[in-house]
């Protein structure tokens, strides 16, 4: 029986070898010598619109090519794509075998056939004739081919069909094409450092691109490509290093038909990363973004506009500008430079996500995370010329002593004030009270991505100190715009293969980071035009009559960068002004270099916005302590009654309670502990390292302006006598008596007997007010028909004051009927 089954088994191995055998020998070595796009590229992947109709790019329309042999082709160039791509080439046969074998095991453990091992000679073909199925029968075929294509191509002919299918990025493909468009030379007559960059690209085209955000990227992969060609003896160590000291300048990146370049180049970065770049380049994938292409054109139009009156009054050379819509995190427009194809400027670099300082543009991080912790917007602190380094005594060298945007100090704000006039002093105090590692965990959960370790950043961080990019920036502060969700911002819509298939859909996914509450009380303060007048002047461009539109600009401390991002709630837009090479601008504050192209592009989509109003924020609670509500004078309070100047009981009606602070001008440390705000006050605030650096200039201002402390003595030793629970009035209705009709007029009648006179009378039905009498007699007419809810039994109510407020209350029932 065994002998059987092995017999069986023998001849089973023997027909599949030999089937193999056959395949093997009937498989076609494909035809080279046709570079067509047919065989190339299958379908055209396109980039669309929110819309899906408009395409912002197709990815291979125009494809351009110049194929050329192989001594055509400089050595460098040769030497570099072997040293980088397939170190062996010239050794193996087609495939190596141990590169197969791991790359196996890797897969197996991953569950995927994403690593690769392919040669020089495999990549040709992958590229070149088949599909790019992560399958295994593809694979096999690959292998195949390869060994049977080494047996009847050489090694200079695989090298030259390779580079000259080789993709570069967007339509570029073959090494003479990438030469001219990059260097302007033939690919003869490439030097080793073009070479090395060019045997850089290929692994990824669109993420390793010289026009794109990732040149630092390019220059390590790069200088891999000249470590390896070393390795194998292709350059010297002198050549090696004199090429990584080489600067090369590339050439104007041309117009290929693409439209919202910046975002559609990003977009194919995601793209590529994701599915990877052969799948992106020939797999006829729709791609429906969230662009607005009619307020993209907008936004372009408007940088366009003003970019070259930046450049000449204040040395700005570059804009960009981001719109996204916060109730769903879609980006509606993306303008990343002045003019993408100007490389004078470096017009490729997509500003938008770099990271730079924001300046003031922070502040309102801060803030969110002080209100969160109880403070208010009238909470007080001042400002003052400050010290806020406790090391500077000993260390002159670590003193920090920031000053205002006009080198002005204005002692006493509140945090309204401050925020809406940007105003640093009180702004550093405000991150210290709310703590830098919160106000850092707020801004992150925003959506301010790689702000890093608390520990590196001090008080300055509330000035700018940390690097944030714009698209970051505006997807937070639209976090404000709703209300505290934030929905992560989008790019895509949808992706669907060439068969109508969606492989990914975006889901609009919201989720509360801030109170409610919080959101509103920045948004109140950012359209608060009237607080911000006295910075910025009551017809600023940051005002929009008579509509609800919250604004904060931004100026680094070297006037390096501008800001300025403002939102509704049904829109967010921001935009920034400066230099890609970080050199300064003139001496200008935001509001006069960025502000009017903002301004611009806000008045033009204003007609599309409904007029949504931002939800009014809770009142601030009137049981917290005077510096919390407002009050800078003293901490210390006592309530008095007006009409007898004697001190308020819990008898004295409340309109004529008044607040009376004793006089004693202290920083707000000295009244409060900053962790625990309706605790007592701290009984030694000198504990806290910067009261005594915050204290000291407060006194010396109060000095200056005569204000001296008091104590409790000043407030009244006697409580107020003329509101006691004996002393109400008390009040009698005379009225009609029996069932009345609807129609009918009704007088009643108070009388009253009380201690003080008489002043006033309240009559209500129901509740419904019906009116007040304010002499004797006090009496009102009615007809009942008049009133709303009535019933058969109704209650009549009379509320009477006397002179002094004390208050009485007499009720009767009137019988009403058809």
């Amino acid at each position: 029986m065994v002998k059987k089954l092995l017999l069986i088994g023998l001849v089973m191995a023997f027909f599949g070898a030999g089937s193999v055998m056959l395949w093997f020998t009937t498989l076609d070595i494909p035809d080279f010598r046709s570079f067509n796009q047919d065989r190339l590229i299958t379908e055209s992947t396109k980039i669309y619109d929110r819309t899906g109709k408009i395409v912002l790019y197709s990815l291979h329309e125009n494809v351009e090519r110049q194929v050329v042999d192989f001594d055509h082709i400089s050595r460098f160039v040769k030497n570099a794509t072997v040293a980088i791509e397939d170190d062996q080439f010239y050794e193996h046969y087609g495939v190596k075998p141990m590169a197969i074998l791991r790359a196996f095991f890797v897969n197996l453990g991953t569950a995927s056939f994403r690593q690769g091992g392919s040669t020089i000679t495999q990549q040709l073909i992958k590229n070149s004739v088949l599909t790019q199925d992560k399958k295994i029968s593809r694979k096999i075929k690959e292998l195949v081919l390869s060994i049977k294509v080494e047996q009847v191509l050489s090694k200079e002919e695989i090298l030259t069909l390779y580079l000259n299918e080789t993709p570069y990025g967007g339509n570029l493909y073959g090494i003479e094409e990438a030469s001219r468009s990059f260097f302007g030379k033939a690919a003869a007559d490439l030097n080793l450092v073009e070479s090395s960059y060019l045997a850089a690209i290929p692994k990824a085209p669109t993420f390793y691109s010289p026009y794109g955000n990732n040149r630092d990227k390019l220059e390590e992969r790069k200088n891999l490509v000249l470590e390896r060609m070393l390795a194998l003896n292709f350059i010297t160590a002198e050549e090696k290093t004199a090429a990584q000291q080489t600067k090369i300048t590339f050439q104007p990146a041309a117009d290929r038909g693409i439209k919202a370049p910046h975002f559609v180049l990003w977009v194919r970065d995601y793209l590529e990363e994701k599915y990877g770049p052969d799948v992106v380049r020939r797999r006829g994938l729709k791609i429906t973004t969230t662009l607005d292409w009619e307020w993209q054109k907008k936004a372009e139009a408007v940088i366009r506009e003003f970019a070259p009156g930046n450049e000449e009054k204040f040395r700005a050379k570059n804009a960009g500008m981001v719109v996204i819509d916060p109730k769903t995190g879609d980006i509606l427009a993306m303008v990343g430079s002045r003019d993408y194809f100007e490389t004078e400027n470096d017009g490729n670099f997509n500003i938008t996500l770099a990271h730079r300082q924001p300046g003031s543009a922070f502040k309102p991080f801060v803030y969110a995370t002080a209100f969160n912790k109880s403070y208010t917007p009238e909470t007080v602190l001042f400002d003052l010329e400050t010290q806020f380094d406790t090391n500077c005594d000993t260390d002159p060298t670590r003193c920090y002593t920031p000053g205002n945007y006009d080198n002005n100090f204005r002692g006493p704000m509140t945090l309204r004030q401050a925020l809406a006039q940007s105003i640093n002093i009180p702004s550093i105090k405000a991150l210290y009270l709310a703590g830098i590692r919160d106000s850092i965990e707020t801004a992150t959960a925003m959506g301010i991505e790689n702000l890093g370790d608390a520990n590196q950043y001090g008080l300055p961080l509330v000035l700018g100190g940390g690097e944030v990019s714009l698209l970051d920036m505006v997807s937070a502060y639209g976090v404000f715009a709703n209300d505290g969700v934030r929905h992560p911002y989008r790019r895509l819509l949808k992706v669907e293969d060439n068969d109508g298939r969606v492989l990914e859909e975006s889901a609009i996914s919201g989720r509360r980071v801030l109170p409610e509450n919080t959101a509103r009380l920045i948004s109140d303060i950012l359209s608060d035009n009237a607080a911000r007048s006295p910075t910025f002047g009551e017809n600023s461009l940051l005002h929009f009559p008579g509509r609800d539109v919250a604004v904060k600009t931004g100026t680094t401390n070297d006037y390096r960068d501008t800001w300025i991002i403002g939102y509704t709630p049904e829109v967010a837009v921001g935009a920034w002004v400066g230099n890609n090479d970080n050199t300064p601008l003139e001496k200008k504050v935001a509001g006069l270099i960025v502000a009017p192209l903002w301004n611009s592009f806000f008045r033009q989509i204003m007609p599309e916005l409904a007029d949504e109003r931002f939800p009014d924020p809770l009142p601030a609670r009137k049981d917290i302590k005077p510096v919390l509500r407002g009050i800078w004078q003293g901490g210390e309070n006592y309530f008095v009654d007006q009409s007898s100047g004697k001190l308020a009981t819990d008898y004295t009606p409340p309109e004529l309670r008044q607040e009376k602070v004793v006089p004693a001008v202290h920083s707000i440390l000295y009244w409060l502990d900053k962790n625990n705000l309706h605790g007592p006050r701290p009984s030694n605030p000198e504990l806290d390292p910067q009261f005594k650096l915050w204290e000291e200039p407060v006194r010396r201002w109060a000095a200056a302006r005569g204000l001296t402390d008091s104590t409790l003595a000043v407030a009244p030793s006697t409580e107020d006598d003329v509101h006691r629970p004996e002393y109400r009035p008390v009040l009698s209705i005379s009225g009609p008596t029996g069932p009345q009709t609807k129609d009918q007029v009704i007088s009643v009648e108070v009388r009253a007997e009380s201690r003080f006179p008489l002043a006033q009378v309240d009559f209500f039905l129901n509740n419904s007010f019906l009116g007040s009498a304010t002499a004797a007699p006090f009496k009102i007419s009615f007809r009942p028909s008049t009133i709303e809810h009535l019933a058969t039994n109704n209650e009549l109510r009379a509320v009477g004051y006397d002179q002094v407020r004390n208050q009485g209350e007499a009720k009767m029932t009137l019988e009403i009927r058809e």
